[in-house]
């Protein structure tokens, strides 16, 4: 067993799901939660100092904002009193739809981007703008080999997954040998492009998150 810690996911929430549970149920209680560590922080108070005001106990505080616990009508109405809001702003964004993008094997819409070479093909896996990025998915298959090579670049950041073949990538002053199983993070805005195909067939998966200002 490796001795390398977990990372953990500090900036949202992980828990446990009942298998039964449903998943409507689920969305209700990330919202409470999201709610309460909102008017919690406006407040400018600690865990363990709203939950005094509220009249809970410290780890309930905790549970109901990291949405491990359903509310009771009686816990909600404390909750509602000690923040000074009606009972329904707790439910404040529960019927938000939040976007995904689905696609089935095989289905991906065929890209052609500039520099795209015979042999070379963009699957798009899906396209999805948040609220303040835009995130694009693509599987890249490399069949033939080429005189030449594009270099592409573009503001934000972009990951590499390779899934079958070697490739030798360049990014910026460098050059990565890229094997299945390899990945490759960088900044975009960086040149980069494949600088050799060592072994063919070759299919990765690329993904860019780029900034908020792209349109």
């Amino acid at each position: 067993m490796s001795d390398v810690p977990l990372l953990r996911n500090r900036s949202g929430t992980a828990r446990e799901r009942n298998p039964r549970a449903p998943v409507e149920e689920l969305e209700l209680e990330a919202a409470i939660g999201r709610n309460v560590r909102q008017l919690r922080l406006q407040h400018g108070l600690t865990v363990a100092e709203m939950a005094t005001r509220v009249g809970i106990s410290k780890a309930m505080m905790s549970k109901i904002e990291n949405a491990q616990t359903s509310c009771s009508l009686s816990t909600l109405a404390l909750l509602a009193n000690g923040f000074d809001v009606p009972v329904t702003s707790l439910f404040r964004g529960a019927d938000v739809e939040r976007p995904a993008a689905f696609v089935t094997a095989g289905t991906g819409a065929r890209i052609v981007r500039n520099g795209t070479r015979e042999g070379h093909e963009y699957q798009m896996l899906g396209s999805l703008r948040g609220e303040h990025k835009r995130l694009e998915c693509l599987h890249v298959t490399l069949s033939a080999k080429s005189q030449t090579y594009p270099l592409f670049q573009h503001p934000g950041t972009e990951f590499i997954y390779m899934l079958e073949g070697v490739m030798d990538y360049g990014h910026s002053r460098s050059v990565y040998q890229l094997h299945p199983g390899d990945a490759l993070q960088f900044d975009g805005e960086g040149a980069h492009g494949p600088v050799e195909l060592v072994e063919l067939p070759i299919r990765f998966l690329s993904v860019i998150a780029f900034p908020d200002f792209q349109v």
